[in-house]
This record gives C-alpha cells, sequence and structure tokens, in this order.
C-alpha cells in the first residue's frame, strides 16, 4: 500500500508540474501576442501575473524585442522596468538596440544605451547597431550610438564603414552627422571602394555631393 501511495503521489506532483509549466507557457504567449498588438495594459497585466519577460517565439524575439521595432516607446519602458533583457537577441542574433536603430527609433535607442546594451553585436549577416542606424536609421540614432563609444570608423562586414552603408542609402544627414565626428570619407572597403564611389553606384547624388564636399575620392 505505501508503494502504491508514493507512486500515486508522484504521478500527482508530475500532473501539476505540467499543468503550471503548461500555465506559464500560455501567460507567455499572451504576453508575446500583446506586445506584437501594442497593448500596454494587457502587458502590464499579464507581467503582474508572472509572465516572463523574457519569453521567446518561434523567431526567438522577446517582448523587447517587438516592442523596440515597432518603436513603442511605453511598452519599452514597460518591460525596462520589469527587467527585460536588453541585449537578447533573436535566432538571426538580432538584439533589441538593432532594431530600434533600424526603424530610426532614437528614444528607445537611448533608453536601451542608458541600461548598457551593447552596441558590438553584429547579426547573422554581419550588421551591427550603427551599420543599421548609418544605413536605415536617423541622425539621432547614428549621434546616439556614437555617444555611447561607437568608433565612426569601425570596420564591419567587407570592412565596410558606417559612413559607407549611409552613402549607399542616400542618408545625407547621416552622412552629416557622421563627418562632422571625425568619420573618413576616403576609407576603402574590401573591394578598394569608398563611400563616394558606393554612392556613384547607387545613384544617389545628394550623398555623393556631400562627400566630395568632404575631400571624398573614388
Amino acid at each position: 500500500m505505501r508503494s502504491v501511495s508514493r507512486v500515486l503521489a508522484a504521478l500527482t506532483c508530475t500532473a501539476l508540474a505540467s499543468a503550471v509549466g503548461a500555465q506559464q507557457r500560455n501567460i507567455n504567449f499572451d504576453l508575446l501576442a500583446a506586445a506584437r498588438g501594442g497593448h500596454l495594459a494587457t502587458v502590464n497585466a499579464l507581467l503582474d501575473q508572472g509572465a516572463n519577460p523574457n519569453s521567446r517565439n518561434r523567431l526567438g524575439d522577446t517582448p523587447l524585442n517587438i516592442a523596440a521595432r515597432n518603436g513603442d516607446i511605453a511598452l519599452v519602458r514597460t518591460l525596462l522596468e520589469h527587467r527585460a533583457d536588453v541585449n537578447q537577441a533573436n535566432l538571426a542574433r538580432v538584439t533589441p538596440l538593432m532594431s530600434a536603430a533600424y526603424g530610426g527609433h532614437e528614444e528607445i535607442v537611448r533608453m536601451l544605451l542608458a541600461l548598457k546594451a551593447d552596441v558590438a553585436p553584429a547579426d547573422r549577416v554581419e550588421k551591427t547597431a550603427m551599420v543599421y542606424a548609418a544605413g536605415n536609421g536617423t541622425p539621432g540614432c547614428v549621434q546616439a550610438l556614437l555617444d555611447a563609444g561607437v568608433d565612426p570608423n569601425a570596420r564591419y562586414g567587407h570592412a565596410s564603414t558606417a559612413l559607407m552603408w549611409a552613402a549607399a542609402y542616400g542618408k545625407a544627414d547621416n552622412i552629416k552627422v557622421l563627418l562632422a565626428r571625425g568619420a573618413d570619407p576616403k576609407a576603402r572597403d574590401d573591394r578598394g571602394k569608398t563611400a563616394l564611389s558606393i554612392a556613384l553606384e547607387e545613384k544617389q547624388a545628394e550623398a555623393a555631393a556631400l562627400l566630395r564636399t568632404a575631400g571624398a575620392t573614388e
């Protein structure tokens, strides 16, 4: 009888643990869905109920990465207050800082940097937060990363620089910021191309004119 009781007790514990695990998975799934939809009140309620702020979806995105990508300042602030990991990357190795920089969300970039978000990681295609800021973001994002200590002449994939990425996408205002902070307009990548030659290839006339004024060569 005693052995039967032990077996029943063990089975009961296993069942309870399984139920608790399923409940936690469900609440975490709900949190990710609420973050994706930008539902702040729901996110707050789920976090108060014990949802994991660092839960991940099938792509590896956390609620913070989703909110940063969407430019949802209030949601980012709430998640950070609940100790969301500022450096948790998704399966493509994209961090919340990269997501915010890509979207041009300067305030979120600065919020993440204030909590020591790492500026150095690169994703699967060798892009960093600065590469995304220079090529897709805003001057404010570029400025924030430079203020955080990013070298304006740092080299990325194929020995490219932030200035080259800004030139490729015709980001004239980003080019101005980078040049003002010491970016070298004469630097060449591993193909021998400069920011100016890249701008000309991509038919970015305004970018090319700015670079020529700064003394850039092809």
